[in-house]
């Protein structure tokens, strides 16, 4: 029997997920997650991230359960945590969405070599409309002019939006392991109006959004004052909606080429990511400028005290 282990990481969705499609080819598979520990409690996890992240996994194993599966969940160093789950069910393949972020990258890197001989790593598309790197301009490198990469970007084959597995049939004998609750990972308290993650309300939320405002966006998206964008930032970032799937439904719809120029906003700096890996952290183009630390005005930007009506 052909097992294969799908990893999900940014990609909590079953729709249009290549790397579980590719999965469930096989025998059994077993969709997993696992609570990275070298990221949980760091400078960049807040309450509301791990209230979302939480809300989105419960959603996810819900999907897998209504097609026969679940998700099987550890917590851990991530690549340790695969390395095990894959030998303990003899997989020979491991799937993942490939993805740009220097975690992603380190940690992608450090499980192919890990999984071998014994698995192969299958990385898949599906952080992207257009996969960073298969748009280059005529010199080579990256494109550094968005207006250039935005025609390339609508020109190309853009790959098929695929429909969720019909069935996920799981490994046996598996424990799925508790689902992370967001109390056991933070004691802080997140944000009252905090919006619920997870695929099932991003699709209600987008359907929702594109019939009442979509025909206005281009007329309505900076109007601050009147609330009316889409509000997907984050199912998108969690991977709870495809960025395809989104591409693909609007364009062509009233509004659509407006709303979807902005998710090509989304590509284009992750195909600067991809070939840059500094610049999530130093000036793309380095002037010389130097950080100042001012403790007054820090703090009078953490009050809205800046003098500005939008901080």
């Amino acid at each position: 029997m052909r097992t294969a282990v799908v990893v999900f990481t940014r990609d909590l969705r079953l729709r249009d997920h290549p790397a579980l499609t590719a999965a469930c080819a096989a025998d059994a598979i077993v969709p997993l997650f696992v609570v990275d520990d070298e990221m949980v409690g760091g400078p960049h996890t807040s309450p509301n991230r791990l209230t979302f992240l939480c809300a989105a996994l419960r959603d996810l194993d819900d999907n897998l359960r209504s097609v026969g599966g679940h998700l099987v969940v550890r917590r851990g160093r991530w690549v340790d945590n695969v390395v095990r789950v894959a030998r303990s069910v003899g997989a020979t393949e491991v799937h993942c969405t490939d993805d740009v972020s220097a975690t992603a990258t380190r940690r992608l890197g450090a499980l192919g070599a890990r999984l071998a001989p014994d698995s192969v790593l299958v990385r898949h598309p599906g952080v992207a409309v257009v996969a960073p790197g298969a748009l280059s301009p005529a010199g080579g490198g990256e494109f550094k002019v968005f207006t250039p990469y935005y025609r390339r970007w609508l020109a190309a084959d853009w790959r098929r939006v695929l429909p969720p597995p019909r069935a996920v049939t799981m490994a046996p004998g598996f424990e799925p392991g508790p689902l992370p609750d967001v109390a056991e990972l933070t004691a802080e308290r997140p944000s009252p109006d905090l919006v619920v993650g997870g695929e099932t309300v991003a699709l209600a939320r987008l359907k929702q959004w594109a019939e009442s405002s979509l025909a206005h966006y281009a007329e309505h998206h900076d109007d601050l004052p009147g609330d009316d964008t889409s509000r997907i930032s984050p199912y998108l970032h969690f991977g709870c909606l495809s960025p395809l799937e989104v591409a693909a439904r609007l364009r062509d719809r009233p509004g659509g080429e407006a709303f979807v120029r902005q998710v090509c906003w989304r590509d284009f700096y992750l195909q600067i990511l991809a070939a840059r890996p500094d610049a999530s952290r130093a000036d793309y183009r380095d002037r010389g400028d130097q950080w100042v630390v001012d403790d007054e005005a820090i703090a009078a930007w953490c009050e809205g005290r800046t003098g500005f009506p939008v901080v």
